[in-house]
């Protein structure tokens, strides 16, 4: 199994997660894109083999698939910032949409026929947002007000063609995408991220700096939307059907305003978290953004197992372990088997 992206924050929970199952992994990254990482503080690397390459090399991406001779292919790397698509839109359309070209097309090259199943991952942001109070489906239109919006559906708009172009023909590999809304969990250190600012101020005992605090997203634990790409991946493998564009979102109520993320991690936590409204000038964000997941939870039998005050807990535990210098490992791995599948 080859997952683009494994030092990343979804990447290493779910690479530790393929290889705690039994899987052989193979990772392929540039880097480790933080520091501190999730990555590195849980050894991932100890279990998975590492192949050093930038998804936007097209000829490494194809000889590190030709090499690994990977049955499933998941594809994670991507540039996820908003605010830093501002700053650099040319690195974000070379990552997330010419990155995602190259997979596919080394997909397509791939020799043999082990290769049997790739996912795409990209966002619930490549949805054309209408600021609407219910969820997208998966058959809305791709778009974006912002260079990582669109670079999302225009990722996911790469992979349709490919998918038509090379991938219809029977004994082809089955080639989906999914969509998730924003993650939570331990481990995650991404910049301009609201559940990381928090707890970076928490550790060095500063203010939370908020933006849009009335601004509504489909929060979920990292471990729920893995858990469908995983159970995607098990459908791909069987049936041709499932190679579409896919929803993995929290339950309608988890759709939660930033406001009451930053009041529930402060009930959680055990010390003082106090904040300060940022007041910008910040690039545009969409104030509503909710997902409709009822195809998978309909075809694929999936729903999220933890609800969005399990996942706050776990999270807020992680981070605690964390501060009072735990095995980070350990506690990984233990909010993986508690979470099961």
């Amino acid at each position: 199994m080859l997952v683009t992206g494994h030092t990343g924050f979804k990447g290493a929970w779910l690479s530790l997660w393929l290889a705690e199952l039994g899987a052989e992994v193979v990772g392929l990254a540039d880097g480790v894109p933080t520091s501190p990482s999730l990555y590195q503080l849980a050894g991932v690397g100890d279990a998975v083999e590492h192949v050093t390459a930038d998804v936007r090399d097209a000829g490494r991406v194809a000889a590190a698939v030709a090499d690994a001779r990977p049955e499933v292919v998941l594809h994670l790397a991507a540039q996820p910032m908003v605010r830093r698509s501002f700053r650099d839109p040319v690195e974000t359309y070379a990552v997330n949409v010419m990155g995602t070209v190259n997979v596919l097309d080394a997909v397509r090259r791939a020799p043999g026929d082990d290769l049997r199943v790739a996912i795409v991952v990209t966002s619930d942001k490549c949805y054309e947002n209408r600021d609407w109070v219910w969820g997208y489906r998966e058959d809305e239109p791709m778009g974006g007000h912002d260079p990582y919006s669109s670079s999302k559906g225009a990722a996911e708009l790469v992979t349709a063609a490919y998918r038509s172009s090379y991938f219809a023909a029977e004994g082809a590999p089955a080639v989906a995408s999914a969509r998730a809304g924003n993650v939570v969990g331990g481990g995650d250190w991404g910049e301009d991220r609201l559940v990381p600012d928090i707890f970076r101020a928490a550790l060095a005992g500063a203010p939370i700096r908020i933006r849009n605090p009335a601004a509504v997203r489909p929060w979920q634990h990292v471990l729920n939307p893995l858990s469908g790409y995983l159970r995607l991946a098990e459908r791909a493998w069987e049936d041709r059907g499932a190679a579409q564009g896919w929803n993995f979102g929290p339950a309608d109520e988890d759709a939660r305003p930033v406001g009451w993320i930053v009041d529930r991690i402060g009930e959680l936590w055990d010390g003082d978290l106090p904040r300060e409204v940022d007041p910008g000038p910040h690039p545009h964000e969409a104030h509503w953004l909710k997902l409709d997941s009822s195809l998978a939870r309909a075809r694929l039998g999936w729903s999220p197992p933890w609800d969005l005050a399990e996942g706050l807990r776990r999270t807020a535990d992680w981070y605690r372990a964390y501060r009072d210098g735990e095995d980070v490992r350990a506690t990984t791995l233990g909010q993986i088997r508690a979470f099961g599948r």
